[in-house]
């Protein structure tokens, strides 16, 4: 048994060597959320284009806040919520207020989300609960969304917006959202009885998604921070020696730092999202009136380079650089009208030509030679029945005159 086992072992050795592995592309895909580098929060596209940071904050607020009533009212789960304002504050680190209009962003985001989640939603339901929104918002009487022209182009944005998020995102749609992880932190903790401990952190953790935590922090720092957060708003003490947040892997000054900018959202005040309408209004017009300026200048230089290239300045230079490389170049002897036409084409010109084009050319230069020379020949014959003509009637007319000379002379001699 033993020396049929090391032959197969020899048999496999020295059997064909394994081919070597092919790699077919750097892009590594993971399940870990999409973190920002600090150099994106510092200058965002909006405030490139004028906006201030209080209103571009104000801004993202308002869409995170129309985001969570939407879903409420369409009755979606809390984790397509969240999906939707993670869109949005993504969407707008790399775009700008001022260029897309925020309520247009913020309907695609949600109704995007709705697909991601696995609860999809009608576009006509996203855009309706919107309108309700606005209504409820400006105190004005509630009435349905007429569908007309308008409405045909507010479905077009929200389905152009959500093909924008997705094109933004390089279609990496996946959040992993710490709630869940709340949970199992709680329950290691043995804290999972304690109701107000659970609930006041998971309000912490939906109220966080209108911050940028998100895009700075992975989701186990959020989940440790909303836990410290209401573990000192309560008064519960927590395992400090050691610290229990290290078991999850996470520092102090993270979570100390996710805490600060979560209790910042409760310090600013209430705004009118009409005042915000308004400031981007503004902003936007400037950016469409220097787009037309900057378009308008375009558009000029090009006429003006056209017509630089077209001037006759041009064309002479170009004269008399021909005339320089003739007087340098030596004398030869003038080509045939057959290559004539194609002696002024530059080589870049003849290179460039397929050979289907140099083919219909030579049968068309051949054609054109072998109509010359049967129009010289039917010329030359011509001319040959003209002369022969020409002679023979004057054979003929000098006949006659020596007839009638004779005929005269005989008269003579009978009389």
């Amino acid at each position: 048994m033993t020396t049929t086992t090391v032959q197969n072992q020899t048999k496999t050795n020295n059997a064909t060597p394994a081919k070597p592995q092919k790699n077919y592309g750097k892009i590594v895909l993971t399940l870990y959320n999409c973190l920002l580098p600090e150099s994106a929060f510092k200058e965002t596209p909006s405030q490139a284009d004028g906006l201030d940071i209080e209103t571009e904050t104000d801004l993202r607020i308002l869409g995170c806040e129309m985001i969570q009533t939407a879903g409420i009212l369409l009755k979606l789960p809390q984790v397509a919520m969240a999906t939707g304002q993670i869109y949005l504050q993504r969407f707008y680190y790399s775009k700008s207020f001022v260029r897309y209009p925020m309520e247009a962003m913020a309907m695609g985001s949600i109704y995007l989300a709705s697909k991601v989640e696995e609860k999809p939603c009608r576009i006509r339901d996203v855009i309706n609960v919107f309108h309700h929104i606005k209504q409820v918002r400006a105190q004005r009487t509630i009435t349905p969304l007429i569908v007309d022209q308008n409405y045909i182009e507010l479905k077009n944005q929200v389905i152009k917006a959500e093909r924008r998020i997705l094109k933004e995102l390089g279609f990496c749609v996946h959040v992993k959202h710490p709630h869940k992880l709340i949970v199992v932190y709680l329950q290691l903790l043995q804290y999972e009885k304690n109701r107000q401990l659970m609930q006041m952190a998971w309000n912490y953790m939906n109220d966080a998604l209108r911050t940028d935590v998100f895009m700075r922090f992975p989701p186990e720092t959020i989940a440790c921070a909303c836990i410290y957060l209401t573990a000192r708003k309560i008064g519960l003490p927590l395992p400090n020696n050691p610290h229990w947040f290290l078991l999850f892997k996470v520092s102090e000054e993270d979570i100390k730092e996710v805490c600060v900018r979560i209790l910042q959202l409760y310090k600013r005040p209430k705004v009118n999202p009409e005042e915000l309408d308004s400031k981007v209004d503004k902003l936007r017009k400037v950016y469409q009136a220097n787009k037309i300026a900057q378009n308008q200048k375009d558009q000029e230089l090009a006429k003006a380079n056209e017509k630089k290239a077209e001037s006759p300045a041009a064309s002479t230079s170009k004269d008399t650089r021909r005339d320089l490389k003739k007087e340098k170049s030596p004398k030869t002897p003038p080509l045939s009208s057959k290559y004539h036409s194609s002696s002024h084409k530059s080589k870049k010109e003849r290179r460039s030509r397929s050979p289907y084009d140099r083919k219909r050319e030579y049968s068309s230069k051949r054609h054109k030679s072998r109509s010359r020379d049967r129009d010289l020949d039917r010329s030359r014959e011509r001319r040959s029945d003209d002369k022969r003509g020409r002679g023979s009637s004057r054979k003929y007319d000098d006949y006659d005159r020596s007839k009638s000379s004779r005929d005269s002379r005989d008269d003579k001699r009978k009389h």
